[in-house]
C-alpha cells in the first residue's frame, strides 16, 4: 500500500481540483469546482480554511502582480487570498454557454494555459487556450471532451494535455511565442487504469498523472513509459502538485462525487515519493 498521509479537515471535497503550492506563505491552496470552495492549507500549523466562491471554480494560479488569477465557469477573475474580493477579467467562451473552465498551468515565461469542457458531458466542446499578459485568451486547440492537466516540460519545451474522456495524454511542441505544434498522443491509459486527469512534472522531468476512477497516482518517465502506480484509497483521484519548503511532497486532490464509496473519497492526499517537484510560475498579468 502506498505510504501516504490524510490531511485531517472538516469536509471533504466533491470534485477537489488543481492544488497550487505558494511559497510565499508555506501553503497550499486547492478548489472543490462543484461545492463551489477555495481551501487553503497551512502547512505549518495543519490549519485548513475554506471559502464558498460565487461560481463553479476550475482553478487559481499567482499573480506577479500579487494575489491570484482564478478560472470560474463564466471566466477568468483576479481573487484576493484575503479577502475574496472577485474581480472579473475576460469570458474565454461567450459562443460555449454549456461550457466551464477546467484546470490550467502557468509556463516559464509567465503565460496561463487553460482547458474546458462542457459541464453537462454532451458533447465535445472543449478547448485548450493560451493567454498572456495582454489578458487576452487565445485558443490553441479545440474538439475536447474533457480538457485536462497541462503541464510542462522541464526545459519549457514541450506542453502536455489531455483529453481525459478520450483518455489520451498529447504532447505539443512550444515555440517562443507561445504557438504550438501539432498535437501528438504522448501516452493512453488503459481502460483499466482509469481516465487521466490532473498532471504535474517533477525535478526529473518525469510525468506524474492522477487516476480518475482508477485510484492511483501513476509518473511516467519523457518516452512516455509507466515507471510506477501508487494506489490511494480514493476512487476519483484528480490533480496533484509538488509542495514544502524543499518542494519534496506530493499533495493530491481527489473527489468525492460519482464515486462507490472508496474509504477516502474526497480527501487531500500527501506523499513522500523520493523526487521533488519544479516551483509554480506566476502568470506575468
Amino acid at each position: 500500500m502506498t505510504d501516504f498521509e490524510i490531511i485531517a479537515r472538516d469536509e471533504v471535497d466533491q470534485l477537489g481540483e488543481g492544488p497550487l503550492w505558494r511559497a510565499a506563505d508555506q501553503s497550499l491552496w486547492w478548489v472543490d469546482i462543484v461545492a463551489p470552495a477555495l481551501n487553503r492549507l497551512a502547512v505549518a500549523t495543519g490549519a485548513v480554511e475554506r471559502w464558498a466562491m460565487p461560481e463553479p471554480i476550475g482553478w487559481v494560479v499567482e499573480r506577479a502582480g500579487g494575489g491570484l488569477l482564478a478560472g470560474f465557469r463564466s471566466g477568468i477573475a483576479a481573487l484576493d487570498p484575503d479577502t475574496r474580493a472577485v474581480d472579473f477579467w475576460v469570458a474565454p467562451e461567450p459562443d460555449r454557454p454549456h461550457n466551464r473552465l477546467n484546470d490550467a498551468k502557468v509556463d516559464a515565461t509567465g503565460r496561463l494555459w487553460f482547458g474546458s469542457k462542457d459541464d453537462r458531458d454532451l458533447t465535445d466542446s472543449g478547448a485548450l487556450y493560451a493567454m498572456g499578459a495582454d489578458r487576452r485568451p487565445r485558443r490553441q486547440d479545440d474538439g475536447y471532451q474533457v480538457a485536462n492537466g497541462p503541464a510542462f516540460s522541464r526545459n519549457g519545451q514541450f506542453l502536455y494535455h489531455t483529453d481525459s474522456g478520450r483518455r489520451i495524454v498529447y504532447r505539443f511542441a512550444v515555440g517562443d511565442e507561445g504557438t504550438i505544434g501539432e498535437s501528438v498522443p504522448f501516452l493512453t491509459f488503459d481502460p483499466a487504469w482509469g481516465y487521466p486527469d490532473g498532471m504535474t512534472v517533477d525535478a526529473q522531468d518525469c510525468l506524474w498523472i492522477a487516476h480518475w476512477g482508477g485510484g492511483a497516482i501513476s509518473r511516467f518517465d519523457p518516452d512516455g513509459r509507466r515507471m510506477l502506480t501508487l494506489p490511494l484509497p480514493a476512487h476519483n483521484v484528480t490533480s496533484c502538485a509538488f509542495g514544502g519548503a524543499a518542494l519534496d511532497r506530493l499533495y493530491v486532490t481527489s473527489a468525492a462525487m460519482t464515486s462507490p464509496g472508496t474509504p477516502a473519497d474526497g480527501a487531500l492526499f500527501v506523499l513522500d515519493v523520493g523526487v521533488g517537484g519544479c516551483p509554480a510560475t506566476a502568470f506575468a498579468g
